[in-house]
């Protein structure tokens, strides 16, 4: 039976403008008539005349509302000429799966359903972002086509008689209007675990973990938090591993998590880190909701922050078989993330690059070969596998490192400490902030740190001084293809090279988050408490940005 595209009226919402990783608002923002179906069709037509004929991905983190989505984007896709869809059973996908799927099978892109690490269910968030053919994250330009195409729309298309059902894994063909449309419902792990097995040597790794080789089984403590990378833990560490189906939890996706907040880090996954607390594993892990974002601790909850994580791994890459095989590039960092791994970069004589903060700042690197390492201290760590960070490999890549060196976290991060001195940091977030006096603060913290002396003003507390080197609102021009991204985040760099940096998130879905970054190095006193160590500089922070007074806040929602 032939089905056929209807056009459907509508107006334009206010307010639909993809932010660092595409559109985030809360499900009943999403579930008015005509929103979803508005962006999604501003997304399908922001790729122009190579839709037609075209072949897309479609999954997500199985947040709620996400199946229902994944569904409509079927009926939407059809009736816009697009020719095949690869849909995650259940809608599920995790981020890196559909970074793999496109370029696997050079897919003109994908729409991922996520809200990433923010809280999921009926009363929290969702989102919807448009991912590339290298299967990175849309660059500016093409979200901001989105958007105007967003604030212009009369008419989306859809056919309406079109239905599937995704819990199938199954190939579809229908007949729309005379042209053939194909929806292939997909095992959701099988391309991403053909990956993970390209990239790592399991078998030594199996050898590792189960203890044949060093007599000890590796205890692990991964937790999934309920959300996407519940099945990816299941078939890699349990499968593939061969670890005992105690050393995995909340492997089930959820449409509300459980309950749980999905951002792996020490406030909210504060399950994993009081039992790996009592000192029975050696490795702790947990995943954000769309399996992007880790966060590793090592015997008895030792944290290593992401700036940590990225420096150690970038050292070690020749424990990795594809590093091996395909060479180490460039090395990469968001601008608020501390410079950790710029000192492995300068050892090993390969460039490091400082980008504004999101994923797809790092894209282009990639692409021109540049880059195969990068990451961003909001916990994402990833190479050019893929073009997105990528939670389960920064886990396999640590347990790799600990058996390549056949140490501990703690004694690995020591031993780098030694070597490379050591970059204490910290992040204090002020989630939901009123959004009008947060941008003032912005305005007038930098009306303060461009004016003229204060460059070379010194700021002293707890007994330490700073004098400032140099300050600004960070600019990017990148190397490949020129483009400018501006307003980047507020940075005031000192003498040592101690920094402060003040931003506001583009990942939230109400009011405004503000993120303060504070960044220390250390050449010899390396094995400080974070927290005492970063103390005056913190301080110095909150008195020239004047957080507290603008934010109403006496205290961050979140430290990391």
């Amino acid at each position: 039976m032939s089905l056929s595209a209807e056009t459907v009226q509508t107006t334009p919402y206010e307010g639909q403008k993809p932010g660092t990783s595409g559109l985030r608002k809360k499900v009943k923002v999403f579930v008015q008539p005509n929103y979803t179906e508005n962006f999604v069709q501003a997304t399908l037509s922001a790729n122009g005349a190579a839709l037609t004929g075209s072949t897309l991905v479609v999954g997500g983190d199985g947040r709620y509302y996400c199946k229902e989505a994944a569904e409509l984007i079927v009926r939407i896709a059809a009736a816009n000429g697009v020719s095949k869809l690869l849909v995650g059973q259940n809608g599920i996908l995790s981020t890196p799966a559909v970074s793999s799927l496109i370029r696997h099978n050079k897919a003109l892109g994908g729409i991922v359903l996520t809200a990433s690490h923010n809280p999921g269910g009926p009363e929290n968030d969702f989102g919807i972002k448009f991912n590339c053919e290298n299967g990175g994250p849309a660059p500016d330009a093409f979200t901001n086509s989105i958007h105007k195409l967003t604030t212009e729309i009369k008419e989306y298309k859809l056919v309406r008689g079109l239905q599937i059902d995704i819990s199938k894994v199954g190939v579809s063909t229908f007949d729309i209007a005379g042209k053939p449309f194909t929806v292939n419902v997909i095992d959701s792990v099988a391309d991403y675990l053909r990956l993970m097995e390209e990239i790592f040597d399991m078998a030594k790794l199996k050898e590792f973990v189960s203890g044949k080789v060093t007599g000890k089984p590796l205890k692990m403590r991964i937790d999934a938090m309920n959300g996407v990378t519940g099945p990816y833990v299941n078939e890699i560490f349990l499968k593939s591993l061969g670890a005992s189906e105690s050393c995995v939890v909340h492997t089930t996706p959820l449409p509300d998590f459980g309950g749980l907040h999905p951002d792996p880090n020490l406030t909210y996954a504060k399950d994993l880190v009081d039992t790996v607390a009592q000192g029975d594993y050696d490795i702790g892990a947990a995943f954000d909701g769309d399996g992007d974002r880790n966060m590793i601790i090592g015997q008895k909850a030792f944290f290593v922050t992401p700036s940590d994580s990225l420096a150690v791994i970038a050292h070690y890459l020749e424990a990795i078989p594809y590093f091996k095989r395909n060479g180490v590039q460039g090395f990469a960092r968001s601008m608020p993330t501390a410079s950790a791994v710029d000192l492995v970069g300068k050892k090993l004589g390969k460039e490091v690059f400082e980008v504004p903060t999101g994923w797809k700042y790092f894209g282009n690197l990639m692409d021109a070969g540049r880059l195969c390492l990068c990451g961003e201290e909001s916990f994402g760590t990833g190479s050019n596998h893929i073009r997105e960070k990528d939670g389960i490999w920064a886990v396999l890549a640590w347990i790799s490192v600990m058996q390549h060196t056949g140490k501990g976290i703690e004694d690995i991060l020591k031993q780098h400490w030694s070597i490379y001195g050591r970059n204490y940091f910290t992040r204090y977030d002020y989630e939901e902030c009123a959004s009008d006096p947060c941008n003032e603060m912005m305005d007038t913290m930098e009306k303060t740190i461009t004016a003229a002396g204060f460059v070379g003003k010194s700021f002293s507390s707890g007994g330490k001084t700073y004098r400032v080197k140099e300050a600004d609102n960070f600019s990017y021009t990148d190397p490949v293809d020129k483009s400018v991204a501006t307003k980047q985040g507020l940075r005031i760099v000192f003498e040592d090279g101690s920094r402060i940096v003040v931003r506001l998130s583009g990942t939230g879905s109400s009011g405004a988050t503000v993120r303060l970054y504070i960044d220390s190095y250390e050449k010899e006193n390396v094995l400080g408490q974070a927290s005492v160590m970063l103390k005056p500089l913190i301080d110095i922070a909150l008195e020239i940005s004047q957080l507290p007074k603008f934010t109403g806040r006496n205290a961050p929602t979140v430290i990391t």
